[in-house]
């Protein structure tokens, strides 16, 4: 109890960052729709999100050594608030791209100042437990940022003023907590195809997560805008995935023990090809009194979820312990690679193919990934003890401090 008190002041920072910056997103997406924005321009300011993502994993692990975790959460925060509040101010394509630049840099930041200052105060016996608490909170935040889209309106000044109050807010638990910051750990230098060279399968699979993921997150809301949904159910079509993603993490935890992560791989991917050409076929508006489109995207968020965190266990399996920090960093920079391009492919896609195309291409994507995890199981069998699950957050690179941890334990075989 004195441990969970002790961080208490950082679980409230990230669930309001969180809070604020995730409902960015769709709102962005449904405000450049209300604009006149193309579908292409929407799909590029969604990818320009994940480049500040990817700026800020790679960079801010240097700014936090130099100023200290709490000054470089809040000038990144600072910055990210004078762009939400500028979006409905400079209406323009090219400077919301800018804008989502600096947001995406900010989460980036916020998560390796807090994730690295909650590294520090817990120890190898409680850090898992009490990071799950920490992504617990983390995907309550998202969860009450995707549910918001359901009363912000779009293009409208006090929509992202709220937003930009609960990334003010977020700075107040961080400014007063009594928590000594911690020294940074020495940076090492990255190799960003490190990935590749231990795992191409894990590298893939990061890369096809990072594809899905952000095309979801970033175009879900003109997927469900073309299909005619009000605010509150393109609200509920965002949050679905979200809550099946935490409600598969006790499942894939007990089925890891008793398979491969290879194997969790290649059976998620096949049955999310499954759901995805579903999304095609069926044509039955509801089943059972619920909207379809509602049950397939759950079903969606159970198989894809848990593979970002099946990929890097897959890769940490077969990594020396040193070289574990190296590539954590490497698989944030291919997911990141992966976040970029698929938002502009996916928008492109419903622009020209109708909603249904951004479908047909994730069920390409993961046919890919498939194919792939049969060749590497023909060609490398793995003879290497189960290791246990846990939920890998796709942020900073400090969380293979975690995996560490859980390597040190006995395991049985």
């Amino acid at each position: 109890m004195k441990t969970l008190l002790s961080i208490s002041a950082l679980l409230f920072t990230i669930m309001l960052m969180q809070m604020g910056t995730t409902a960015l997103g769709p709102l962005d997406t449904l405000s450049a729709i209300e604009l006149g924005f193309s579908n292409t321009e929407i799909g590029v300011i969604g990818g320009s999100h994940f480049l500040g993502f990817l700026i800020g994993c790679l960079g801010s692990p240097l700014l936090v050594k130099r100023v200290g975790h709490a000054r470089a959460y809040c000038v990144t925060a600072a910055l990210s608030i004078v762009a939400i509040l500028l979006h409905p101010v400079v209406t323009y394509f090219w400077a919301w791209c800018i804008f989502r630049i600096i947001t995406g840099i900010a989460i980036a930041t916020s998560y390796t100042s807090v994730e690295s200052w909650l590294n520090a105060k817990l120890t190898n016996s409680n850090r898992g437990r009490f990071f799950g608490i920490y992504r617990i909170i983390d995907m309550t935040g998202a969860l009450v940022a995707q549910a918001m889209i359901s009363v912000l309106v779009p293009a409208y000044f006090l929509s992202y003023t709220m937003l930009a109050i609960l990334v003010c807010l977020s700075l107040l638990p961080l400014g007063l907590t009594k928590s000594v910051q911690p020294a940074m750990p020495e940076t090492q230098k990255i190799n960003v195809f490190f990935a590749f060279q231990i795992s191409p399968l894990a590298a893939l699979g990061v890369l096809t997560v990072g594809a899905t993921g952000s095309a979801l997150r970033m175009i879900g809301p003109l997927f469900a805008y073309e299909l005619a949904f009000t605010p509150t159910q393109i609200g509920i079509f965002l949050s679905l995935p979200l809550i099946a993603g935490m409600i598969i993490q006790m499942p894939i935890a007990y089925l890891a023990e008793r398979a491969t992560p290879r194997q969790l791989i290649g059976s998620l991917s096949m049955a999310t090809i499954f759901i995805c050409v579903a999304f095609t076929l069926i044509e039955a508006e509801t089943i059972f009194g619920i909207k379809t489109i509602f049950i397939l995207v759950f079903i969606f968020g159970l198989t894809t979820m848990p593979l970002y965190s099946l990929s890097a266990i897959h890769a940490n399996n077969q990594t020396k312990e040193q070289d574990m920090t190296m590539l954590s960093a490497s698989l944030i920079f291919l997911f990141g690679v992966g976040a970029i391009i698929s938002p502009v492919i996916a928008s492109y896609l419903i622009e020209h193919f109708g909603p249904n195309s951004m479908f047909t291409y994730f069920a390409v994507l993961h046919v890919m990934l498939l194919g792939y995890t049969a060749y590497r199981a023909r060609i490398r069998p793995l003879d290497i003890p189960l290791r246990p699950y846990i939920y890998i957050p796709r942020t900073s690179l400090f969380i293979a401090k975690t995996i560490k941890g859980l390597r040190r334990r006995p395991h049985k075989s």
